[in-house]
Protein backbone atom coordinates (compact mmCIF):
# COMPACT_ATOMS: atom_id res chain seq x y z
CA UNK A 1 0.00 0.00 0.00
CA UNK A 2 1.12 3.64 -1.41
CA UNK A 3 1.39 6.22 1.86
CA UNK A 4 0.16 9.24 1.51
CA UNK A 5 3.02 12.40 1.68
CA UNK A 6 2.62 14.05 4.89
CA UNK A 7 3.92 17.85 3.43
CA UNK A 8 4.25 19.17 6.92
CA UNK A 9 6.51 16.05 8.15
CA UNK A 10 8.70 16.96 5.04
CA UNK A 11 8.46 20.44 5.74
CA UNK A 12 9.89 19.73 9.23
CA UNK A 13 12.27 17.58 8.09
CA UNK A 14 13.61 20.27 5.71
CA UNK A 15 13.61 22.89 8.57
CA UNK A 16 16.17 20.57 10.85
CA UNK A 17 18.29 20.30 8.38
CA UNK A 18 18.40 24.24 7.92
CA UNK A 19 18.60 24.73 11.25
CA UNK A 20 21.57 22.58 11.90
CA UNK A 21 23.40 25.22 9.61
CA UNK A 22 22.06 28.27 10.87
CA UNK A 23 22.27 30.04 14.22
CA UNK A 24 21.92 33.85 15.29
CA UNK A 25 23.90 35.33 17.56
CA UNK A 26 23.64 39.06 19.47
CA UNK A 27 25.05 40.44 16.57
CA UNK A 28 23.53 39.03 13.77
CA UNK A 29 20.40 37.14 15.05
CA UNK A 30 17.84 34.93 13.30
CA UNK A 31 14.74 35.96 11.09
CA UNK A 32 12.24 33.06 11.65
CA UNK A 33 9.61 32.95 9.37
CA UNK A 34 6.06 30.66 10.10
CA UNK A 35 3.30 30.46 7.73
CA UNK A 36 -0.04 28.55 8.22
CA UNK A 37 -3.17 28.32 5.93
CA UNK A 38 -4.66 31.90 7.28
CA UNK A 39 -1.51 33.63 8.69
CA UNK A 40 1.98 34.42 8.68
CA UNK A 41 4.40 35.01 11.16
CA UNK A 42 8.03 36.28 11.61
CA UNK A 43 10.54 36.79 14.64
CA UNK A 44 14.07 37.94 15.21
CA UNK A 45 15.59 35.65 17.85
CA UNK A 46 19.25 35.81 18.98
CA UNK A 47 19.67 31.91 19.92
CA UNK A 48 22.48 32.22 21.92
CA UNK A 49 20.80 33.81 24.70
CA UNK A 50 17.33 32.53 23.59
CA UNK A 51 15.16 36.04 23.46
CA UNK A 52 13.32 36.80 20.80
CA UNK A 53 14.04 40.32 19.68
CA UNK A 54 11.34 41.47 18.10
CA UNK A 55 8.15 39.58 16.37
CA UNK A 56 5.52 40.97 13.94
CA UNK A 57 2.05 38.59 12.63
CA UNK A 58 -0.85 39.15 10.74
CA UNK A 59 -2.83 38.74 13.76
CA UNK A 60 -1.83 41.96 15.30
CA UNK A 61 -4.77 44.35 15.96
CA UNK A 62 -3.38 47.00 13.20
CA UNK A 63 -2.81 44.46 10.31
CA UNK A 64 -6.10 41.86 11.67
CA UNK A 65 -8.14 44.80 9.84
CA UNK A 66 -6.18 45.10 6.92
CA UNK A 67 -7.87 43.77 2.98
CA UNK A 68 -5.80 42.38 0.56
CA UNK A 69 -3.56 38.91 -0.59
CA UNK A 70 -2.26 37.26 2.09
CA UNK A 71 1.16 37.91 -0.15
CA UNK A 72 0.12 41.77 -0.20
CA UNK A 73 -0.12 41.09 4.03
CA UNK A 74 2.59 38.95 4.14
CA UNK A 75 4.68 42.35 2.46
CA UNK A 76 3.08 44.36 5.70
CA UNK A 77 4.58 41.82 8.13
CA UNK A 78 8.14 42.33 6.48
CA UNK A 79 8.20 45.84 6.87
CA UNK A 80 7.03 45.56 10.09
CA UNK A 81 9.73 43.49 11.50
CA UNK A 82 12.26 45.15 9.96
CA UNK A 83 11.20 47.91 11.69
CA UNK A 84 10.80 46.38 15.28
CA UNK A 85 14.43 44.98 14.64
CA UNK A 86 16.29 48.78 13.28
CA UNK A 87 14.57 49.99 16.99
CA UNK A 88 16.56 47.31 19.12
CA UNK A 89 19.64 47.98 16.68
CA UNK A 90 19.35 45.05 14.38
CA UNK A 91 20.56 45.56 11.22
CA UNK A 92 21.78 42.08 9.33
CA UNK A 93 20.43 39.09 9.92
CA UNK A 94 20.35 35.02 8.97
CA UNK A 95 17.30 34.45 7.11
CA UNK A 96 15.63 30.91 8.26
CA UNK A 97 12.55 30.53 5.46
CA UNK A 98 11.41 27.41 8.15
CA UNK A 99 11.87 24.80 5.41
CA UNK A 100 9.24 26.96 2.83
CA UNK A 101 10.02 27.50 -0.17
CA UNK A 102 11.37 30.48 -0.97
CA UNK A 103 8.06 31.63 -3.20
CA UNK A 104 4.92 33.71 -2.78
CA UNK A 105 4.06 34.94 0.97
CA UNK A 106 7.89 33.69 2.35
CA UNK A 107 9.71 35.97 -0.49
CA UNK A 108 7.43 39.07 0.10
CA UNK A 109 8.12 38.95 2.94
CA UNK A 110 11.83 38.62 2.99
CA UNK A 111 11.38 41.12 -0.13
CA UNK A 112 9.63 43.98 2.02
CA UNK A 113 12.41 43.65 5.09
CA UNK A 114 15.34 43.90 2.87
CA UNK A 115 13.75 47.16 1.53
CA UNK A 116 12.79 48.48 5.23
CA UNK A 117 16.57 48.26 6.09
CA UNK A 118 17.93 44.61 7.11
CA UNK A 119 20.32 42.86 5.61
CA UNK A 120 20.61 39.37 4.64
Amino acid sequence: MISKIDKNKVRLKRHARVRNKLSGTAEKPRLNVYRSNKHIYAQVIDDVNGKTLAQASTQEKDLANETGSKVDLSAKVGETIAKRANEKGVKTIVFDRGGYLYHGRVKALAEAARENGLEF
